[in-house]
Formats: C-alpha cells, structure tokens, sequence
C-alpha cells in the first residue's frame, strides 16, 4: 500500500486530485477522508448563511444596504435559479437612482464560506484599485446568483454591475469568489456573453489584490470602450505606456 505512484510529483503543480495511490483496487483509506471531507465542506458552504451584519460592519465606513431576491429561502434559492437573479418588490423600492459610476454588489451566491473569508477584504481592494468612480452605496444580496447585480444596478442608475458572488464550490475549494463585470445592465436583457468574469479569486488561486488589479483595468477598458463583455478583450499589460503599473 502506497499514497505515491509513478506520477506523484505532479500533484505539486495542481491541487487537483491526481496520482492519489492505492491500496489493492481502490484508494488509500487517508484519500478517502480527505474526499468526504472536502466534499462536506462543499455542501456546507452551498448551505451556509451570509452574516450580513458582520460583512456590513467589516466594510465600514462605507454605507451599505442589505436587500433581498424573490427566493424566500435557502431551499427555493436552489430549487428556483430566476428566484435569485431578481429583487424582492421591497428590496427594488428602496433603491433611488443617482450620479453613480459604478455598484458593487455583494452576493453569498452559491457559497457564503467565500464572501465570509474573502468579501470585505476583496471590496477594499477593489475601492483602493478603482478610487476615483463614484460608487453607489455597497449592496450585499442574500441568495442572490449575478444576474442580480443587473437589477441593483439599473435601479440605481449606476453605468457599471460589480458583481461579487460565492462560487460553485468544488472537491478542491469550497472558498473561491467570482468578479462579473457588466456595463449600462438592464434585469432580464443582460446575456451572460455581455459581461466580463474573474473566477478563482481566493487566497490560494487568484490573489484578492490580482484580482482586483484585473478588474480596476476592465472597468478602465469598459468606460473607454463603451462596452463588455466578449467584445472587451482581458489584454491588460503589466506595466501602463507612462511606466505605472496598470489598472492602478
């Protein structure tokens, strides 16, 4: 019995689940706990409630609202996809529009364990890397999936969706937060082909700075262009023609 075969060193270079051993024709016992429990914490971070208040006080000073989608609970959230990617009538009437540049919009999505880690720290990235916008008031959504930020967005008049959301969980993160990047959104028109995405964003894929620095240039390339989505080309140079680092 043996935890390494003729292809072990390979698993150093990806955290998938390769060159796990065997023991006679199956896995070795150590590979199978560390799949069930890799498996429970997926399920537990698709179940897991956002502490809203907690993200909200995190994010201080910045004013934040808390609101809603049609998806009365954890169970219809996930039976009914469209119940996620709309307001509840309650949550749409207390949005005004303004002079916004852009909203971020803070969605526990399909894992709250991701916006619990990583949300507040992300958002502070982000403001630091994107600091001359005129931001719409932070708008953190409870079982919300993105095409919710397209709702927020335009009921706040706001040119640019930031879209922040918990990622599918899988066996190798259940932590992993995705950026959607949508410009002029409108609820129900909105295609997935008109908006940009940063996936992988966590401590151990794409850095929380990285990313941010990624997004703060699409967001540049988005205004400049008039456009995103498949149109909007993730080109970004390491360093800006004037020798700055990009996107900062």
């Amino acid at each position: 019995m043996s935890d390494a075969d003729a292809w072990h060193s390979l698993s150093a270079l990806t955290p998938a689940r390769i060159a796990q051993g065997r023991a006679g024709n199956g896995l070795p016992t150590r590979r199978v706990l560390e799949f069930q429990l890799a498996h429970a914490l997926a399920r537990d971070a698709v179940h897991a409630a956002l502490d809203t208040q907690a993200l909200a006080v995190a994010l201080t000073p910045r004013s934040v609202r808390t609101l809603a989608t049609r998806a009365k609970s954890r169970a219809d959230y996930l039976a009914f996809p469209d119940h996620g990617r709309t307001l509840d009538p309650a949550s749409r009437g207390a949005l005004k529009p303004g002079a916004y540049d852009a909203a971020l919009v803070i969605a526990d999505g399909l894992s709250a364990t991701a916006i619990t880690r990583h949300g507040a720290a992300l958002a502070v990235r982000i403001f630091e890397a994107v600091p001359d916008l005129a931001w719409a008031p932070v708008s953190i959504v409870t079982n919300g999936r993105v095409a919710v930020g397209d709702d927020v967005a335009a009921a706040l008049g706001a040119e640019l969706a930031v879209v922040m959301i918990g990622e599918r969980p899988g066996l190798s993160a259940a932590d992993s937060v995705g950026l959607y990047l949508t410009r002029r959104p409108q609820p129900g028109v909105t295609s997935d082909a008109d908006r940009n995405c940063i996936s992988n964003v966590r401590p151990g894929g794409l850095g929380l700075a990285e990313a941010a620095r990624r997004l703060a240039w699409l967001m540049t390339q988005a205004r400049h262009l008039g456009l995103t989505g498949v149109g909007l080309k993730e080109d970004m140079p390491e360093v800006l023609p004037d020798g700055t680092p990009a996107a900062c």
